[in-house]
């Protein structure tokens, strides 16, 4: 069968359409993304004003033409932090169900961390054991532990790449002050959680990073894929260390030049780079394997697993995340 998946994420509006049979691994079909930046579109008091709003509902539109010139049999639709911490977001959601048709399903926060370690141990196997995420959305920032396919604990915070970009980098570049308040501030907020939910955890095996800010400086720091297998190469500490002087140095406009490095990561690639390193730092890794999987492919491989029910629908897919994720709570 031919499944699409529209993600409205805190950057971007992206559409993923991929053929998906029980028991075989998902064949990318079709892709788009529109680039939004949808939390610079928030007043002072976390709404997304009208210009902002209009942007995302002519993405949404776009990305609902496509499905319906290229045709899929089921449709699954997302929204993740931006639209869920928005203080409008209700209405938002209502607006672009009324102008679109489309209506999305706003996942929590616990729920997009453990849909994404799905992705990334059904990536990695089972011998990969003890995984620890990072998963670095423009919004938030997710950590999850466990030996399974769902985590045994997971968090998810504000320290998105582009949260932090438009909270702490008043100038571009930014100032040595900003970078350091950015910096205590992602220290904190880690060591905090890092004490209070992952202390008891066990050392993990594998130390594993997704989205495409950690892709993005995966090929930046570790270099181009793997021409063959197109695998990244790993993360590590000492190299992000490296790299970090030369990107504070450059304003925003010059870092998309970079390797791999897109217009719509360039100003937010900083921020993203700080925030990793700081958990690195925080939960003791030297090393980050990077997957090519994350929230997009473990929706799409929840629902596949839900073909063989009797009764499997959408918003199944995503109620069973957010009552485990209560549950666990």
């Amino acid at each position: 069968m031919r499944l699409g998946v529209i993600d409205v994420g805190s950057n971007t509006v992206h559409l993923l359409i991929v053929e998906a049979h029980p028991g075989a691994s998902p064949v990318p079909y079709h892709s788009q993304r529109s680039t939004l930046r949808l939390m610079s579109y928030l007043d002072d008091d976390g709404a997304i004003v009208e210009e902002g709003q209009r942007l995302l509902i002519d993405a949404i539109q776009q990305a609902a033409d496509t499905v319906a010139e290229l045709g899929v049999d089921d449709l699954i639709s997302t929204a993740t932090s931006a639209i869920r911490e928005a203080a409008n977001g209700e209405q938002v959601l209502a607006r672009i169900a009324v102008e679109t048709g489309i209506e999305l399903r706003v996942l929590s926060g616990d729920g997009e961390a453990r849909i994404t370690m799905l992705a990334v141990r059904r990536w990695f196997g089972w011998s990969a054991g003890e995984i620890l995420l990072f998963d670095i959305g423009g919004g938030s920032f997710e950590i999850a532990q466990g030996a399974d396919e769902y985590p045994d604990v997971q968090v998810s915070l504000p320290l998105g790449a582009a949260r932090t970009t438009l909270t702490f980098f008043r100038d571009d570049p930014p100032s040595a002050q900003s970078v350091s308040q950015l910096r205590a501030h992602a220290r904190a907020a880690f060591t905090d959680v890092r004490d209070r939910l992952f202390s008891d955890r066990p050392r993990p095996t594998r130390v594993v990073g997704t989205s495409k800010t950690i892709r993005s400086l995966a090929r930046l720091v570790g270099g181009p894929a793997d021409p063959t297998t197109g695998e990244l190469a790993p993360i590590h500490y000492a190299g992000l260390r490296e790299w970090e002087p030369t990107l504070r140095q450059m304003p925003s406009e010059v870092r998309q030049f970079l390797p791999d490095i897109t217009p719509e990561r360039g100003y937010q690639i900083l921020a993203g780079a700080i925030v990793l390193r700081t958990a690195m730092k925080v939960f003791e890794v030297s090393t980050l394997a990077v997957s090519p999987w994350a929230l997009r492919e473990g929706i799409v491989l929840r629902y596949i697993d839900g073909l063989d029910a009797p009764r499997a629908s959408e918003p199944s897919v995503f109620r069973a995340a957010d009552d485990d994720a209560a549950s666990a709570s």
